[in-house]
């Protein structure tokens, strides 16, 4: 079975309340957008939508908002650690990546 893994600091957090202009609770969307040059898929960056689940296969909850991942979108995020952090330089959202390793018996 495929792990995902979903990490937000408090900046971030407070980036998404303020960048939807909604206050908690709320769900936002991660998935795929086929742009730019991407970090962990070419021709592919991460992308954000305030939307209600329809058959989410991963979500967290943190602070009141609901992170999710809709079914079709999991192989995106599937065996890797996402965290999505406020990068004080650019003053804007960033994320990382980074690839599970699973040691097999």
């Amino acid at each position: 079975m495929a792990k995902m893994f979903l990490s937000l600091d408090e900046k971030a957090i407070h980036w998404f309340s303020k960048e939807f202009e909604i206050n908690a609770p709320f769900s936002i969307r991660l998935f795929p957008q086929y742009a730019g040059f991407g970090q962990k898929h070419k021709g592919y960056s991460l992308a954000f939508s305030a939307e209600t689940p329809v058959n989410a296969s991963f979500t967290q909850e943190m602070n009141g908002l609901i992170f999710f991942i809709e079914e079709n979108d999991r192989w995106f995020f599937e065996d890797t650690k996402t965290y999505l952090f406020f990068d004080e330089v650019l003053k804007e959202l960033a994320v990382r990546y980074e690839e599970e390793t699973f040691l097999l018996n």
